[in-house]
């Protein structure tokens, strides 16, 4: 016997995007109050894909976070393009973000590579950046 649907897949579904409403990180002073929206709540978004290792976490679904910890012992000319391509790849994960552009690399301090870029939003663009260990 073959399931009937009753006609609801016949029907005009509307998808609508719930507010982006989360909790507010207080990163300076380390604790969550209040809440915040858009723009902020995106730019925490970034900042807990950035800093959350992928396959690490089982609360995570594997498509969350950035695949940095397998670069450590990496040579510099390896580990630039990478980071770079992980990251992108890491960020359009969120429909939010439609892309990322103008990384800058600063490698002058031993073992640590300083990332900047811009990230181009339905909220218009933010400069954020990172730290990898290499």
């Amino acid at each position: 016997m073959i399931p009937s649907t009753n006609g609801f897949l016949d029907m005009d579904l509307e998808i609508a995007e719930m507010p982006a409403k989360t909790y507010k990180m207080h990163l300076d002073r380390e604790y969550i109050s209040g809440y915040c929206t858009d723009k902020e709540a995106l730019r925490q978004t970034i900042y807990k894909i950035l800093n959350t290792e992928r396959y690490q976490y089982i609360i995570y679904s594997w498509n969350y976070g950035v695949e940095l910890m397998d670069l450590i012992g990496e040579p510099v000319s390896y580990v630039c393009p990478e980071i770079e391509r992980r990251v992108t790849e890491a960020l359009l994960q969120d429909t939010r973000i439609y892309s990322c552009s103008s990384f800058s690399f600063d490698t002058s301090e031993h073992g640590i590579v300083k990332v900047s870029f811009i990230v181009h939003t339905i909220y218009g663009e933010m400069e954020t950046g990172t730290e990898v260990r290499i």
